[in-house]
């Protein structure tokens, strides 16, 4: 005679349906997953954005340059930073870089293609007869120079001077004399670092 096998009872822990705030939270969590993912993406896409921009800007509109040496204290001095806007356009006193015997130099315009430039034995300048106010410098010094006073700066060329006129090599001598527009960088008008020093670079 068959005997009748018992069936058995599958627990209703092992079929438990979750819970709605469970379902709520597993949602939660894959929406932000998601989310993160996205805000991620636009990340990475901003910098290279940012990035591709800086480099645009940098080799077309401004140069970034550290200063070397002593020439242009006080106004800048060696370990700075600066950003130099690409021009071959120039007002008497403001900052020039440009390139010499393959490096960059940086000194104050001083006069313009066709001015009269004159210094004195105290190292006082003038332009077209006009005195020109200083204010940025700390001592005058008409050495050293090997060219002979009244000059006139030659066509498409411009007359430059360090700050630090008595230890600059710059349009007084024959060594670097007036610079041409073909050695011409840009108007160097920004210090970037050291950051107590951070700004506009003012010309006077």
């Amino acid at each position: 005679m068959n005997k009748e096998v018992p069936i058995k009872e599958t627990a209703k822990s092992d079929y438990e349906k979750p819970t709605t705030a469970q379902l709520r939270e597993a949602l939660n969590h894959e929406k932000r997953k998601s989310e993160y993912k996205s805000t991620f993406k636009a990340t990475i896409g901003i910098l290279v954005a940012v990035a591709a921009a800086s480099v645009l800007v940098s080799s077309f509109f401004v140069t970034v340059l550290k200063i070397s040496g002593d020439s242009m204290s006080p106004t800048l001095a060696t370990g700075q930073i600066v950003l130099a806007f690409n021009t071959d356009v120039f007002e008497p006193g403001e900052l020039v870089a440009f390139y010499y015997n393959n490096k960059v130099l940086v000194k104050r315009v001083i006069g313009s293609p066709g001015d009269w430039i004159d210094i004195d034995t105290d190292g006082n300048v003038t332009i077209n007869g006009v005195a020109l106010d200083e204010p940025y410098l700390t001592e005058k010094s008409l050495e050293p120079t090997d060219i002979d006073f009244p000059y006139q700066v030659p066509e498409n060329r411009y007359f430059v001077l360090g700050d630090n006129r008595s230890v600059s090599i710059d349009s007084r001598s024959d060594v670097v004399g007036c610079i041409s527009k073909e050695q011409l960088i840009g108007h160097v008008f920004f210090r970037l670092y050291p950051f107590d020093v951070f700004g506009v670079i003012e010309n006077n």
